[in-house]
């Protein structure tokens, strides 16, 4: 058990939400959110982890666009990691490329040191079912329910009998705070933090070591962005995953982020900079005196700097 407890969340008063909303608000289970010692140990240990993902000097263009010039970073075990930046600076196709979604036009890929271009295809299938990955949208297939939607990746890369996937499909809804009662309904059934649960689920399912959160809380209200924030800590803390989040949301980057990495559109510098603006803790990005990453943080307009 992941701790979790059913509560109900009062409406807000003069609000009139759908029958979705209210279904979600009536019933959603929300995580006990874990002890800032907890955090905090995570944190502390980052440094002496050893390497899970890497990019050296990756670039990646789509037509003559490019989005990405030369970027290196690395992704420690055990840490999470936050993307953060302007839209349009990079931050999904870095993500892609770490997991492996997309090659880069040129430059490496290293998972656990090794280059992932030119392994064997199988060996590179492989070593995909250790990620998981939340797309911004959720990304369920409408033509299958939740309980398809889950049961997907165990049915197709394993050979585990229906009985043993049944039992991974409903403990991976309990550790997303989701009851049983939603396992026939179809992703049109479902609101937006309901989708985000269902598809981290769907990610969990293969217990990956690394998971890929893209925009986990954009297009959700207050309480459900907390549900989700909440469900990102307590993954890394009772897995011991490797998470990399994409983000704008400033209260995530507070909340979850062990690092924080910020992109800027390398349309936007000069030519011997790097896209990487700032690295640091949630700590130092909002105190940085550096005027391109207290603007994003602050959301000011920003003004032309080059």
């Amino acid at each position: 058990m992941l701790g979790f407890r059913l509560t109900r969340k009062n409406i807000p008063t003069g609000t009139q939400p759908s029958a979705i909303k209210r279904a979600e608000y009536a019933s959603v289970e929300v995580p006990q959110i874990i002890g800032a010692a907890t955090k905090k140990l995570a944190v502390d240990r980052r440094d002496s982890h050893p390497v899970a993902i890497e990019l050296r000097r990756a670039s990646r263009s789509f037509g003559d666009h490019v989005i990405l010039r030369d970027l290196s970073l690395e992704v420690r075990r055990g840490e999470t990691l936050v993307l953060i930046g302007e839209s349009g600076c990079g931050k999904s196709v870095t993500t892609k490329l770490l997991a492996g979604l997309l090659e880069p036009t040129s430059g490496e890929v290293l998972w656990d040191g090794r280059p992932v271009r030119g392994r064997p295809e199988n060996e590179k299938r492989r070593d995909r079912l250790r990620l998981g990955y939340l797309f911004q949208g959720a990304a369920l297939f409408d033509s299958m329910n939740v309980f398809e939607n889950i049961a997907f990746g165990l049915r197709e890369n394993t050979t585990l009998t229906e009985s043993q996937i049944q039992q991974i499909v409903h403990e991976r809804l309990r550790e997303v705070g989701l009851t049983d009662n939603v396992i026939h309904k179809r992703p049109s059934d479902l609101s937006g933090g309901m989708k985000k649960r269902v598809g981290l689920a769907r990610a969990l399912a293969m217990s990956p070591d690394i998971v890929f959160y893209d925009e986990p809380t954009t297009g959700l209200d207050p309480i459900m962005s907390g549900v989700i924030n909440d469900l990102i800590i307590q993954t890394q803390a009772r897995r011991h995953v490797t998470s990399v989040v994409v983000t704008h949301d400033m209260n995530t980057v507070r909340l979850v982020a062990d690092r924080v990495i910020m992109l800027f559109p390398q349309n936007g510098l000069a030519a011997d900079e790097s896209q990487i603006i700032f690295e640091g803790s949630p700590h130092e990005v909002f105190e940085s005196d550096n005027p391109r990453v207290s603007q994003f943080v602050r959301g000011e307009i920003r003004t032309r700097l080059m």
